[in-house]
């Protein structure tokens, strides 16, 4: 009786969790499109769609293999530094788990990212928390760079005579950098830091997978700390380089996908594209990579900076970065989860 009780009340709960993750993400989803549509509508005005549509006829096939081709290379870059951090783990399989914890963490709040990862570790015969670990390294690393962004996109800019008012949003956000980029340095050198980590963390996951044990976690993470040490001496620069790569490779895909359009050279030059990017580059924090907000900045800034007769344009040129950079990784996320899957079931 009593265990018939006991046994309700917890597959209750797994059917409560379900069900408000489901309405998290209608939020989440519900909140971007708003956001999106007053972006659009604060700083772009009226909108030429008709233009906009002839625009987007414009991209050869050429182009969109170009813009296949940089994806590729930014996911690539992406997911390298993570092989520094776990051992055994191969540049394919890290490209594999970054790209299907990426579709999950869209479709499903967390933990599905972290549930998908933790598998994906222990069907390659890799330690999940070390993996988890390693891939905690990297979202700092990521972060970092995400708030060092505006620094280079100022560097870029200056020479052109850049606004002034965006010399202290980008020195702050490097400062934020910096202090990043301490912490984890910090935390290399110090095993108390890397127990406590490793605790906390296990503590929040257990919320939603009691198998975590904070003491595990904290040796296992005092463990990695060590090997982090070694990586970070041997990988720090690799990988530090590495992920600057992958937003610049991303900042191309955005200058090829307005050339793509009809978007000059002489009329927007790429330094400035990407200059301007760079210096927006914080704003990918938002859900959905900025969905909307971003697009709507980087097309009122290119604006100013041009003429308003090539919104449609800009407009266009930013439809297909997006479908290229969004609806791609979905795509290859997919094809990886589907992968996987499908090694799985050969064993």
């Amino acid at each position: 009786m009593t265990s018939t009780a006991g046994f309700s009340g917890r597959s209750g709960g797994r059917a409560v969790r379900p069900t408000r993750r489901r309405l998290l993400t209608a939020v989440v989803w519900v909140a971007v499109a708003v956001s999106a549509w007053f972006a659009v509508e604060l700083l772009l005005g009226h909108v030429d769609w008709r233009a906009v549509r002839a625009s987007l006829g414009l991209v050869s096939v050429p182009s969109a293999v170009v813009l296949v081709v940089l994806l590729l290379v930014r996911q690539v870059l992406s997911a390298a530094p993570l092989a520094y951090y776990v051992p055994g783990l191969s540049l394919v399989r890290s490209v594999q788990s970054d790209l299907t914890a990426s579709l999950l963490a869209t479709f499903a709040p967390t933990p599905s990212d972290i549930v998908v990862r933790v598998a994906m570790f222990r069907s390659w015969g890799l330690d999940p928390v070390m993996g988890l670990a390693g891939s905690a390294i990297n979202s700092v690393k990521f972060y970092t760079i995400r708030f060092g962004a505006p620094l280079l996109g100022l560097v870029l800019l200056v020479p052109r005579g850049a606004d002034v008012g965006t010399v202290w949003p980008a020195l702050a956000s490097a400062l934020v950098a910096a202090v990043l980029l301490t912490a984890l340095l910090l935390l290399a050198r110090a095993d108390h830091l890397a127990a406590w980590l490793g605790r906390t963390a296990a503590r929040a996951v257990r919320r939603f997978h009691r198998a975590a044990d904070p003491e595990r976690w904290a040796s296992v993470l005092v463990e990695t700390r060590a090997n982090a040490e070694r990586g970070l001496r041997r990988g720090l620069v690799p990988s530090m380089v590495a992920l600057t790569g992958m937003v610049l490779a991303e900042g191309v895909l955005l200058v090829v996908a307005l050339r793509a359009v009809g978007v000059g050279a002489a009329e927007l030059p790429s330094v400035e594209i990407v200059g301007l990017f760079l210096l927006l580059f914080v704003v990918t924090a938002l859900p959905l990579y900025g969905l909307g907000v971003l697009d709507a900045l980087l097309v009122a800034a290119w604006v100013s900076a041009t003429s308003p007769q090539l919104e449609p344009e800009l407009i266009a040129g930013t439809v297909v970065w997006r479908v290229v950079t969004l609806a791609g990784i979905y795509v290859l996320g997919l094809g990886s989860l589907a992968q996987w899957r499908w090694e799985e079931r050969g064993r």
